[in-house]
């Protein structure tokens, strides 16, 4: 990825905040094996100002979708503290292998660490911290089912973590799903949008992100075509 295609995925920007459309595999911070992440593509993103963004919350190497960066210390600050009282709305799509029988629900199952040597792996457990997850099936098809995932908090995993426990794990997930290590069809789980408090005395923010080519095809079998409406009735 070079400067221009990462000003290319640009969603929103102002004097404090901008969010980009972070693409399915490339990870936002550099990690012990090295390559190339988003932190070293920042700097096309100061547009003026002296030093570069920094992400205000995490996204998983393979999601994609909306991720929030704060422009300044300020900015990163107050963003900072927006994410930790879990005052930003965040709003995901995952195709999910089978599906829940029931429209909508709530998945209430605390979480901790696997094991010491597993880095960021998680597991359900009682003594872990309370971790919620509010969902509702938004199409089904073809033995799968497209839900909107709402994290109301915001622990590690633990989207992907929620649905595997439920029996429904999220397709092309290698950890907690079905998907072989290598050369599965990707990660379905998107970021679709954000809704962010910023400004005390103005409305919430609110951006969305377009469904990524790699999900379309799958979303498309569960009724819904990619900008998000659902397909109209036979």
């Amino acid at each position: 990825m070079n400067a221009e295609e990462i000003v290319s995925r640009l969603l929103y920007r102002d004097a404090l905040m901008l969010v980009i459309d972070k693409p399915a595999g490339l990870p936002v911070h550099p990690g012990p094996k090295g390559g190339e992440t988003l932190f070293h593509h920042l700097d096309a993103l100061r547009f003026g100002l002296p030093r570069r963004p920094e992400a205000a919350h995490r996204l998983d190497k393979d999601t994609s979708g909306c991720l929030v960066l704060g422009r300044h210390p300020k900015a990163i600050a107050r963003l900072n503290e927006l994410f930790r009282k879990n005052e930003v709305d965040k709003v995901y799509w995952a195709v999910v292998e089978g599906g829940p029988e029931a429209d909508e629900g709530e998945i209430d199952l605390a979480l901790a660490p696997k094991s010491p040597d597993r880095g960021w792996w998680m597991k359900v457990d009682p003594k872990g911290q309370p971790s919620l997850t509010q969902w509702r099936v938004l199409g089904r098809g073809e033995g799968l089912t497209l839900l909107e995932l709402r994290p109301v908090t915001g622990r590690t995993h633990q989207l992907r973590v929620h649905c595997a426990a439920m029996n429904f794990p999220i397709l092309g997930d290698p950890i907690y799903g079905t998907a072989p290590r290598f050369h599965g069809p990707g990660l379905h789980l998107h970021a679709r949008g954000v809704t962010v408090p910023l400004y005390p005395k103005k409305p919430p923010i609110t951006v969305e992100a377009l469904v990524p080519e790699h999900m379309q095809e799958r979303v498309k079998l569960c009724g819904v075509i990619p900008d998000g409406r659902a397909d109209p009735p036979a």
